[in-house]
């Protein structure tokens, strides 16, 4: 049986968390900045300590190769151990 071919080794929107890249966000409580990697499943305001959350990684958590692209410790890091996505408790 012949293998499949592939035409790319990863998906194009997983690129921002295999190799992670710095985003700034505003704060929507009291309007600082707080920086965020795009492999990072939250940041806390330094003013506030109101929680972002990173909404960069999505695919994570609903992509069933996702263990396949971005690695099996990613995953665990953005699901709950039985696979489910995290709340997403906060804005950002």
């Amino acid at each position: 049986m012949p293998e499949t071919f592939r035409l790319i080794d990863h998906c194009p929107g997983s690129a921002g968390i295999r190799t992670p890249t710095l985003q700034v966000k505003r704060c929507p409580e009291c309007g600082e900045e707080v920086e965020i990697f795009s492999n990072e499943v939250s940041a806390t305001c330094g003013r506030c300590g109101f929680i972002i959350y990173n909404d960069r990684a999505s695919c994570i958590r609903w992509c069933r190769y996702a263990a396949e692209c971005v690695g099996p410790e990613l995953v665990r890091t953005f699901r709950d151990p039985d696979g489910k996505e995290r709340d997403g408790g906060g804005k950002g």
